[in-house]
């Protein structure tokens, strides 16, 4: 996959000290943007993808020529509306659409480094894309918004930068990840690890690719972004093309059909090294441990307007987990507004088309971008 073009890339010369020790500089941070920075430059909002996602939030994306992963939300008269705002989106480092990532080659090797790349945390992330506020020339933003590892992004953005955004918007995430979702990640780094075109992470020095590991690994995956009863009413048990069982191991049921279908166009878009760094990311994200037991903490050094926004039927990040951010916000005195959304389409409710969501994103904007 040739990503280069049609890629905005803004070199960052400051050097980084990531979490596990090692400095970077010098490297790539691909971002897109949409609408227009106004004169007060007061209009910005930077947008956190989660763990697939990458810069191209809405509109064709140039690269797989298939709609920005939040199209329902982004756009002109949208929730993010683009006639009002100035959306800003970078994708992350270790990820696979043009940051710095595993797939980049290591100047001192002149080799790519696969797993010899350093092991990055949402910390890492968030402060590699500070440096678009200063390409910018933005003092602060608007909003910072996200949902899932993007909501995670969020709230270690306002964690590092209190002063640098007036509203927050986590949206269906956790401040911690728990041992099931670590649990989850782990097996889908398993998948890719098990696939011996993996080859310890040196497949592409090898001209292979790990499709069936990085495949395998996004059918788990995407089985925690549906809910239960989502998935009986679309599919139950249907069978694929047929009206009868095959006794064998073709798919039988639509529903293995639909996941085969999932791995196989994520294997095109991916990269499998990308996948297990950035899901070790994830699971490394704990803001309770890095304020000492106290979420609150997290949070005391800003007077930003915060909006939490969970789903019903959301079972990979909970209402529960979203609620812990409002009760250690609250704890503080912040200015906290929460909403749980229902939804039957489980985790990935905030991409899809859920218009309460929608609705309720665009009203929390609007009405605080009037107050300012």
């Amino acid at each position: 996959m040739n990503v280069k073009e049609n890629i905005k890339i803004l070199v960052i010369k400051k050097p980084l000290k990531l979490d596990c020790g090692k400095t970077i500089n010098n490297f790539p941070l691909a971002y897109e943007t949409y609408g227009s920075l106004n004169e007060n430059k007061d209009n910005a909002i930077l947008v956190f993808h989660a763990l697939t996602g990458d810069q191209f939030v809405t509109g064709i994306n140039p690269i797989t020529k298939k709609d920005g992963w939040w199209s329902y939300a982004v756009g002109p008269n949208k929730s993010i509306d683009t006639n009002k705002y100035f959306v800003i989106c970078a994708n992350v480092i270790g990820g696979c659409m043009g940051s710095f990532g595993p797939s980049h080659k290591n100047p001192d090797t002149n080799k790519i480094y696969g797993t010899d790349f350093p092991v990055i945390t949402i910390n890492d992330m968030v402060n590699a894309q500070i440096n678009l506020l200063d390409h910018f020339k933005i003092k602060k933003l608007f909003s910072v918004v996200g949902g899932s590892m993007g909501g995670m992004q969020v709230l270690q953005f306002i964690s590092n930068y209190p002063d640098k955004a007036i509203t927050v918007v986590p949206i269906a995430c956790t401040s911690s990840h728990s041992a099931q979702n670590i649990a989850f990640n782990e097996l889908g780094r398993q998948a890719i690890a098990s696939d011996h075109n993996w080859s310890d992470g040196k497949y592409l020095s090898n001209n292979t690719l790990p499709d069936k590991g990085l495949s395998v690994a996004r059918m788990a995956a995407h089985i925690t972004y549906l809910s239960k009863k989502g998935l009986q009413e679309k599919f139950g048990r249907k069978l694929q093309e047929r009206d009868s069982l095959k006794f064998g191991f073709d798919a039988d049921f639509q529903i293995e059909s639909y996941l085969r279908y999932q791995g196989s166009v994520f294997v095109d878009r991916f990269d499998a090294n990308s996948y297990l760094y950035i899901t070790r990311a994830m699971d490394y994200f704990d803001l309770v441990k890095q304020f000492d037991g106290n979420l609150s903490h997290a949070f005391k050094k800003t007077k930003a307007k915060f909006f939490v926004i969970s789903f019903t039927s959301d079972w990979l990040y909970p209402t529960q987990e979203n609620k812990d951010i409002v009760i250690a916000l609250n704890a503080i005195g912040a200015d906290v507004g929460f909403v749980e959304i229902k939804s039957d389409k489980g985790h990935d409710s905030f991409l899809l088309d859920v218009p309460d969501f929608l609705k309720t994103l665009k009203n929390f904007l609007d009405k605080s971008y009037l107050e300012i």
